[in-house]
């Protein structure tokens, strides 16, 4: 049997290079040769034990790379396409698909839901830290890459502008909206862009590295906050006047950047939620106005299927949003134990790691 190399979860702290056989490809699968993946904070989640999986199993979320073969019951496709899939890849049929939430899709469980189930890729599944993926779904989940858009450029839409652009959406940001966007790594970074493209006037940035605040200033974002020098909320509510935020985002998962988007939003505000949290999160009752704020408090989970990659697609081959500048480290395949290293440890101002064969 053919083999493949592919980045294995040992146990928690390791993830090797190892071997494994080219999966089969079933009747309404589609094998696809990776060109570019990526590593996810998710990843790193999994690496330290924080988000289980099963020993063995290939990790990665985020492919771009060529249709290698197609199953029988595959059309609409061909071999040899070049094609990105999300990292939610529903089945489309389950109850939870056909009620619009893919990501959360259960299409064996009783009643067609189960939470974070759109999420198989390198969780459920094999993923795409690999020389080949096998993408299930595939009539649902592919979406072909114009010839003019190279794979650094769409290497974000799988998960981090999916993920990033759904918490502005889901936080319901509007024409004129004031939004602040606590965390300015990938997800972030993508959020504050998400939210400036639906329309908010005033989009601040908030994080503790400078090399991420000059890159959010570079994407465009308004303006941005330093929480390593001053006081978070107290600035926040001067750059409003005192009123607080529409929207705050909340792209780290941690309990400070999730009761500091609380206290930042004005009354009838919206908290996005776009963290993986490890740990209970408490909610303050004076942030929480008692519970009778009017306040909403929203989770997302990465939105996938190929309609989502169609329309992110869109945006960047219109030059609405260039991402590029995110991909600041670039590994072989071979190395991607080094690659992981960096990435874990957030060194050399990483930001975003591009892996090729």
């Amino acid at each position: 049997m053919a083999k493949m190399k592919a980045a294995v979860f040992v146990e928690p702290g390791r993830i090797v290079l190892d071997e494994k056989p080219i999966p089969e490809v079933g009747a309404l699968d589609a094998l696809v040769r990776i060109t570019t993946t990526t590593i996810c904070g998710t990843d790193v989640h999994i690496l330290k034990g924080e988000y289980p999986v099963a020993p063995g199993l290939t990790v990665g979320h985020e492919p771009v790379g060529i249709i290698e073969k197609l199953g029988s019951a595959v059309t609409g496709y061909h071999e040899g396409q070049r094609v990105i899939a999300g990292a939610i890849s529903p089945s489309g049929h389950s109850n939870a698909c056909l009620a619009g939430f893919h990501s959360q899709d259960g299409p064996d469980a009783r009643h067609g839901w189960k939470s974070i189930g759109g999420w198989k890729l390198g969780n459920t599944i094999d993923g795409c830290q690999a020389e080949y993926v096998l993408v299930p779904d595939a009539m649902a989940n592919l979406a072909p890459v114009p010839g003019g858009l190279t794979d650094e450029q769409v290497l974000m839409c799988p998960d981090i502008m999916s993920t990033g652009f759904g918490g502005a959406e889901r936080g319901g940001v509007r024409i004129g909206d004031t939004v602040a966007v606590f965390a300015q790594g990938p997800i972030g970074l993508c959020a504050a862009a998400g939210a400036k493209l639906a329309g908010a006037t005033l989009v601040i940035g908030v994080d503790r590295l400078p090399a991420r605040l000059q890159t959010a200033k570079a994407l465009g974002i308004d303006a941005v906050v330093d929480a390593g020098t001053v006081d978070t909320v107290d600035e926040i509510l001067r750059l409003t006047d005192g009123r607080g935020v529409d929207v705050a985002i909340e792209a780290l998962g941690s309990q400070a950047t999730f009761e500091a988007c609380l206290r930042v939003l004005r009354p009838g505000g919206t908290l996005s939620s776009l963290g993986v949290y490890s740990a209970d999160i408490n909610v303050p009752l004076d942030a929480f106005a008692a519970g009778l704020g009017d306040l909403s408090i929203v989770t997302t989970l990465c939105p996938g299927g190929k309609e989502r990659m169609r329309r992110l697609i869109n945006v960047l081959a219109a030059g609405r949003v260039d991402l590029r500048p995110m991909v600041t480290h670039r590994y072989k395949l071979d190395d991607i134990e080094a690659a992981y290293e960096l990435f874990a440890h957030q060194r050399d101002g990483v930001l975003k790691v591009a892996i090729t064969p």
